[in-house]
C-alpha cells in the first residue's frame, strides 16, 4: 500500500539525548469518504517508520461549517454526541510497528456533507540521557467527509473587477482542480491554485484583467470541466 504523507505541525522540543532522535509516523490515506449506503466504516493504518518507540494520540472533531466565516472545530470525548466513532484514542508503536485505527459513522444519511478533522499526533516519550538534543515530532490532520444521502454539487461564479467568487451552492464539497486563467484568445496561461469549497462556503481568487477561469470540479460520481 502507497503511503501517503502530511505534515499537519512541527513540535520543536527540548530534551536530554545523546543525538537527536525522531519518531516518524506513516499513515495510509489523508482522506475518508464515508458513503450512504455503503460501509459506514474504513480503517487507516498507522506505521511507526522511525528508529524509536511512538506514543501516538488520536482524536477527533467535528468541523461545523467548514470553509465560512463562522467555521469551529468542536470537540466531543462521547463518540454518539460527536456522531463518528473512532478507535483507539491511544497506541504505542515499535519501530516498524503497523496498527489500524478504525472510523465509524454513527448517525442516519443526512441531507448535508458532515465533515471531520482526526488529529494524529505522537506524543513526547521517556528521556534517558544528559546530554541535550532536539527532538522533532511530526503529527497529521486526517479529513473526513461523511457524504450525504443526495449528493448535488452545484457551483457558481461571479465576477466584481479583478477578483473572481466561487461559491458552494449544493450540499457536499467540491474540489477545485487543475486550475488555469487564459487571455481570450487561450495564447496565455497561467496555473491557478486548488480549492476544497465546502457547502455553503465561498472562495475569492484573484485574475488577471481580461483573463477567463477554467477548473475542473470534482465531486462524489462526477468530474467536470468549466470555464467561468
Amino acid at each position: 500500500m502507497k503511503m501517503m504523507k502530511f505534515c499537519l505541525a512541527f513540535f520543536a522540543i527540548a530534551m536530554v539525548a545523546t543525538a537527536p532522535a525522531q519518531a516518524e509516523l506513516v499513515l495510509s490515506q489523508l482522506i475518508i469518504e464515508l458513503q450512504p449506503g455503503a460501509n459506514p466504516r474504513q480503517d487507516v493504518e498507522v506505521w511507526n517508520n522511525g528508529p524509536d518507540r511512538a506514543y501516538v494520540a488520536i482524536e477527533p472533531a467535528e468541523i461545523v461549517n467548514a470553509g465560512q466565516p463562522s467555521q469551529q472545530r468542536r470537540t466531543e470525548p462521547d463518540p454518539e454526541k460527536l456522531g463518528l466513532l473512532v478507535s483507539p484514542a491511544r497506541m504505542i508503536l515499535e519501530s516498524g510497528q503497523r496498527k489500524l485505527v478504525r472510523v465509524a459513522d454513527l448517525l442516519p444519511p443526512s441531507d448535508r456533507e458532515r465533515v471531520y478533522r482526526i488529529t494524529v499526533k505522537p506524543q513526547v516519550g521517556p528521556i534517558a540521557s544528559a546530554s541535550s538534543g532536539l527532538k522533532v515530532l511530526v503529527g497529521y490532520d486526517v479529513l473526513v467527509l461523511v457524504r450525504p444521502l443526495d449528493a448535488r454539487a452545484n457551483v457558481s461564479f461571479a465576477r466584481s473587477g479583478d477578483t473572481a467568487t466561487f461559491r458552494n451552492s449544493g450540499n457536499v464539497s467540491v474540489e477545485l482542480i487543475n486550475g488555469r486563467q487564459c487571455d481570450s484568445g487561450d495564447k496565455s496561461c497561467s496555473e491557478l491554485p486548488g480549492k476544497r469549497l465546502y457547502p455553503g462556503a465561498e472562495w475569492n481568487e484573484s485574475l488577471n484583467p481580461g483573463y477567463h477561469a477554467e477548473y475542473t470540479l470534482k465531486s462524489p460520481g462526477q468530474m467536470l470541466k468549466k470555464s467561468f
